[in-house]
């Protein structure tokens, strides 16, 4: 049978590739995961939200993190919801605000309905320029909520406005996607035993 190329040896190249992209990632970022995940306990214990953004794969990636947040992230630990969202909240309001007033407006219009001061809004974007996750960053500072980013490729336009943000070394997009679940995880498992420790989260 015909492998077209994806033979094992290739397979064990990609999952290569991708360990050695998440290993530099924790060598340069390791610091800023607890920074984000210091300031993400902070915002919680004040009662604040985390509001997540992307586009396609980082689109379902924080929906992802979101559903871990609010649910739970490791099955053997059962605790209260952590207060987190995807900004992608439906398809009427997307297709409304996309059609209305533009798609480079859908999660700033959501975020102008739903963020409040204190409060993260968190993009994820693989090349930091996406004009929807630029546009939500920006009206998050001019309503002072905390600005975090999962990037990539230098980090693009979002870097500067991310007062929070962990850039993956890495052109190819879906290693940054990956990686960025990855620190998604690691970031909720910090933010989760810290708030148990501190008795702010009953869990069993």
């Amino acid at each position: 049978m015909h492998d077209l190329g994806f033979n094992t040896e290739k397979v064990n190249k990609l999952f290569q590739d991708s360990i050695e992209v998440k290993l530099k990632t924790a060598k340069y970022e390791a610091k800023t995961l607890v920074q984000m995940a210091v300031k993400a306990v902070s915002v919680i214990k004040s009662g604040g939200k985390i509001m997540l953004f992307g586009n396609g794969g980082s689109a379902a990636d924080a929906q992802h993190i979101a559903a871990e947040m609010v649910v739970r992230l490791k099955s053997s630990i059962q605790r209260e919801a952590l207060p987190a969202l995807s900004l992608a909240i439906d398809t009427s309001t997307i297709t409304a605000c996309a059609n209305d007033i533009g798609y480079e407006h859908i999660y700033s219009r959501a975020l102008e309905a739903l963020g409040n001061q204190g409060d993260i809004a968190f993009g994820l974007s693989t090349s930091g320029n996406s004009p929807s996750i630029v546009n939500c960053l920006k009206a998050a500072k001019q309503k002072e909520i905390i600005t975090f980013g999962f990037l990539g490729a230098g980090g693009g336009r979002c870097k500067v406005l991310c007062d929070y943000h962990l850039n993956v070394p890495s052109d190819n997009t879906a290693r940054i996607q990956e990686t960025h679940i990855t620190a998604g995880h690691i970031l909720i498992e910090i933010i989760e035993d810290q708030l148990i420790q501190e008795g702010f989260l009953n869990a069993i």
